[in-house]
């Protein structure tokens, strides 16, 4: 087993090269370490950067002896890498966070059920092993509800929104299409949320974490579209949602970047939606606004190295590009004029292939207020829309 301090020099090893997995790579690669990317997609953005690269299916077993040939420790970029690969590695090397925690984190129903045997306070939910139970399963948790595959499925994929009792035939449907041998699905109540809020959590192998601002999200279609930071969330609120993260974070044991979904209601009370096991794009704000950004932080987790301050330097708002919007933005808004307003900074992930829904860069607007950063903000997307 590799010791549990990787210095400098060492090759860390990061499973899924897509925008999540290059941003790692760049702060490793700046901490003086080597990087070794395994991504199935040969044109994934990670694998142009990284020291090692390894394009291949995660099935591969001669991938898997030349990569864990290399590695100290292994980290990955989204919670939908096999668990067994994760649990293979282990037997080799670190994996941080842990197998045992993706496979927690993965599965929606295992999530869930992991916070609630917590006591930690989460929306109504009701599992679904079959299309022709949901009209009895929505009314376990109540409409307005959503139907969720228990694995997989991000950026509102594999979800399908019931609001009437005349809206489940057709979501059926949908199931009984896509559905497969053990298929799963979470069914939970929709919320009646003032504010989508999230926060960072980062916990090092010693036990010791800090977490970020809170942020305030807004999201189109299951898609994040903008982050503000601060959230505009009263100071309890705030102090509640970081003593929040570190609670669910130290029972789960984990040791890297975490993030919590939360949902705030009326009365200031905060539920967990979701939780992931790594860096999340709510949190790209810290790669212009913070001392420290979330990537380096996982360099700096993932290595059993101090943790580094929080600190925002400056209120921010970040706002995705998606799908062909970065194209927009060059045809009509312009990269010139974009580059010339105050704060703006462009992040533009290189990927190759342009498909609706995904996601392409993001731009962070830093002000000296919060109000600065959001006109801006809206000044870019007023245009992006026109």
């Amino acid at each position: 087993m590799t010791r549990a301090v990787i210095d400098p020099g060492s090759v860390l090893g990061v499973l899924g090269g897509g925008q999540l997995g290059a941003m790692f790579t760049l702060a490793a690669l700046r901490l003086g370490y080597r990087v070794a990317v395994w991504d199935p997609d040969p044109e994934a953005p990670a694998h142009r950067v990284a020291t090692y690269s390894f394009p291949g299916p995660f099935t591969d077993q001669q991938i898997l002896a030349r990569f864990v040939g290399l590695i100290s420790v292994v980290t990955y970029e989204w919670e939908n890498i096999p668990a067994e690969l994760c649990r293979a590695l282990e037997q080799r090397t670190l994996v941080r966070p842990s197998s045992a925690v993706l496979s927690v984190i993965q599965d929606r129903l295992e999530q869930k059920g992991f916070l609630a045997s917590h006591g930690f306070p989460i929306p109504p939910f009701a599992i679904l092993t079959a299309p022709d139970q949901l009209a009895a399963t929505v009314r376990q948790v109540g409409y307005p509800a959503l139907c969720k595959t228990a694995t997989a499925g991000y950026d509102g994929k594999g979800q399908w929104r019931i609001t009437r009792e005349s809206d489940v035939r057709e979501v059926e449907r949908a199931l009984s299409e896509s559905a497969r041998p053990g298929t799963r699905w979470i069914v939970e109540a929709v919320v009646p949320f003032e504010r989508e809020l999230s926060i960072l959590v980062v916990r090092g192998s010693d036990g010791q974490s800090c977490a970020y601002p809170l942020v305030e999200n807004e999201h189109d279609e299951g898609i994040l579209r903008t982050t503000k930071v601060p959230a505009q969330a009263a100071s309890g609120v705030a102090a509640g949602a970081a003593v929040l993260a570190r609670q669910v974070v130290d029972r789960l044991e984990g040791v890297g970047v975490f993030c919590l979904e939360l949902f705030e209601l009326s009365g200031g009370e905060l539920l967990i939606n979701e939780v992931a096991p790594r860096p999340h794009n709510s949190g790209h704000y810290t790669l212009d606004a913070c001392s420290v950004s979330q990537f380096e932080q996982q360099v700096r987790a993932t290595c059993g190295m101090p943790l580094g301050e929080v600190r925002l330097l400056s209120p921010a708002v970040m706002v995705n590009l998606i799908g062909d919007e970065a194209t927009t933005l060059e045809k009509r808004l312009g990269r010139r004029t974009l580059l010339a307003m105050p704060g703006a900074v462009l992040h533009l992930y290189g990927k190759l292939a342009i498909r609706p829904r995904r996601k392409m860069g993001h731009v962070t607007f830093l002000g000296e207020t919060l109000g600065l950063a959001l006109d801006h903000a809206q000044q870019f997307r007023d245009s992006l829309a026109r």
